[in-house]
């Protein structure tokens, strides 16, 4: 039987591309969200490669292919890379042999870049994925508004030059639309490599054995960058105001904050409250961390669609949220997480409620794990689907 010219383009010899500013050994939600795109699809169609920016510590070897491009590290950002395609001319030529049936940039700058030149280059279509809130970042290290304005014209005129944009959630659409992009957005959801693994009842005490944690302690868990603009003082001022309350707050993560973020715990004198792991790249440690959590405390203001909150969900963990961020659009405040006006005394005293009434956190934790955590091959099933339909209209 002869293949239709999408059917061949897509089964017989043309990849699916994955292009990301960030990548393993970076860990951030978005690099994770690549891989797994990466590793579902190569899973599913044995074709599949990922385009990022080299990073000098050395990973694990992968199931699909990686192609990398030199880069310098960003000032002030580790362990952030930035990516010079234009220097490194064995890569090029490396990427100029791979035939695409679809590229699917993650990222505006020089990843997403490249992977508009491919697609103009070879005539395929080009997804481009919204993630992060660009504006947030580039304010905190230019002081000039019009510079920035300008940055985020170009990002804007990226997903304009994109065949189809995505959101992981629909609130983020706003983000977009807050930017100056005005064109058709669809939303598809983020998976999650946890959601997919069976959970037992003695799972946390399993896990909080194997962690050296007792049965009773209050267990309070942040996972992800450890920088201000994730809402972090806010955070630990709240942790603060807990006087007589027993707990243990874990962070997981590194940033550029961290050095300071360790001095004002010290300050606010919860830091024998506070112990901070660094970066945890062992998927099944950080399983057992966010399994053994009574709550995920995540008050950041700045994250679009994070995948932590999904994580912890997988592992029957409820989160506490801002009412009103982009993250709490998939909460329902005492039904599968937690929502807190934005203050940190009400914050506190959510939090206080909240431990004071455990039995809930069970029932809630249960309701999250099945709202709100998808496996992620459910989720390459219907970016295969998108993905077919719009190769099928470029054709």
């Amino acid at each position: 039987m002869k293949l239709r010219p999408e059917e061949d383009r897509i089964h017989k010899h043309h990849y699916f591309g994955i292009f990301n500013e960030c990548f393993p050994p970076i860990m951030d939600g978005v690099a994770i969200a690549a891989h797994n795109y990466a590793y579902w699809l190569q899973k599913k169609t044995g074709k599949s490669c990922v385009v990022t920016p080299k990073n000098p510590i050395k990973t694990e070897k992968s199931t699909y292919d990686i192609y990398r491009y030199t880069s310098l590290p960003i000032p002030f950002r580790k362990p952030y890379r930035f990516g010079i395609p234009s220097l490194d001319f064995q890569f090029k030529n490396q990427l100029n042999n791979i035939p695409f049936a679809l590229v699917h940039a993650h990222c505006p700058f020089s990843s997403g870049h490249l992977a508009l030149q491919i697609a103009k280059k070879q005539h395929v279509p080009i997804v481009g994925t919204f993630h992060s809130k660009y504006r947030m970042d580039f304010e905190r290290i230019i002081p000039n508004r019009y510079i920035v304005d300008k940055i985020i014209g170009e990002i804007v005129n990226f997903y304009k030059m994109c065949d189809e944009v995505w959101v992981p959630q629909m609130a983020v659409s706003d983000v977009l639309r807050e930017y100056g992009y005005k064109g058709k957005i669809e939303v598809v959801e983020n998976g999650n490599d946890y959601a997919s693994q069976s959970y037992t009842l003695n799972f946390r005490s399993n896990a909080r054995k194997r962690l050296n944690f007792n049965d009773d302690e209050t267990i309070l868990l942040f996972v992800g960058q450890h920088i201000w603009e994730k809402n972090i003082a806010f955070l630990l001022e709240s942790l603060s105001l807990l006087h007589n309350l027993q707990y243990r707050m874990i962070f997981i993560g590194t940033g550029y904050a961290t050095k300071e973020i360790k001095k004002m715990s010290e300050n606010l004198g919860i830091s024998n409250k506070v112990n901070f792991l660094g970066v945890i790249n062992d998927r099944d440690l950080l399983k057992d961390y966010y399994s053994c959590a009574d709550l995920f405390l995540f008050p950041s203001l700045y994250d679009n669609a994070p995948l932590v909150v999904r994580e912890a969900a997988a592992m029957h963990t409820p989160s506490l949220l801002l009412e009103g961020s982009t993250s709490a659009e998939i909460i329902r405040d005492g039904k599968n997480g937690y929502l807190s006006f934005d203050d940190k005394t009400e914050y506190a005293k959510k939090l206080l409620y909240l431990l004071q009434n455990k039995a809930n956190l069970e029932k809630v934790g249960i309701e999250a794990s099945n709202s709100i955590a998808r496996p992620w091959c459910d989720v390459i099933d219907e970016v295969l689907d998108r993905y077919k339909l719009l190769i099928k209209k470029h054709e």
